[in-house]
């Protein structure tokens, strides 16, 4: 009962002294991407840099209805450096997508005649392109999964291979995380 108590009391302190954050979207993507704000880190983010980073996205969720959060982390990275200070125009982000995650990538429409819903991830990829983004599919995941260029969203470039789109971005200064 005590450790139930202090849990309760530690909660209510730490609610009322503001400490206990919500995530934020914005000020990049508005509907996607929500991220806490750090104050004051040890590890200062270096506001001056150019940040270019590629994702490498390969993993999706086993419910079809399910936003791929591995796309999403984009969006996340978007949002939390420009809360931090790092301008937009510093902020460059690329997304190849093969293996598994091409269902991800796909038209509502083709999602429908698949899934029958609308691509859950079509929004975010939408949102990503529209600020810039590069989304990139492996040419050989698509055919290797049934899929053709014309059935993809729209602004979606193929490559050759994810490898390829991977190799050409990292000697263009792109970073690469992958999780």
């Amino acid at each position: 009962m005590r450790t139930i108590l202090l849990f309760i009391i530690s909660f209510y302190l730490c609610a009322i002294s503001g400490t206990a954050q919500e995530k934020t979207a914005g000020p990049i993507i508005f509907d996607f991407g929500k991220v806490f704000t750090i104050d004051n880190p040890e590890f200062k983010t270096d506001t001056s840099l150019v940040f270019k980073v590629v994702f490498d996205v390969m993993q999706t969720s086993d419910k079809n209805e399910n936003l791929n959060i591995s796309i999403e982390t984009a969006a996340r990275f978007l949002n939390m450096h420009a809360q931090a200070g790092v301008p937009p125009k510093n902020l460059h982000v690329a997304i190849v997508v093969h293996n598994l995650a091409t269902k991800d990538i796909i038209s509502h429409e083709t999602y429908q005649k698949k899934f029958g819903i609308n691509n859950p991830s079509g929004e975010l990829i939408n949102a990503l392109l529209a600020v810039g983004g590069q989304v990139i599919v492996c040419g050989q995941s698509i055919n290797s999964r049934g899929f053709k260029k014309e059935e993809l969203l729209p602004g979606v470039q193929v490559s050759l291979s994810a490898m390829t789109a991977l190799l050409q971005l990292q000697n263009d200064d792109y970073k690469l995380i992958k999780f």
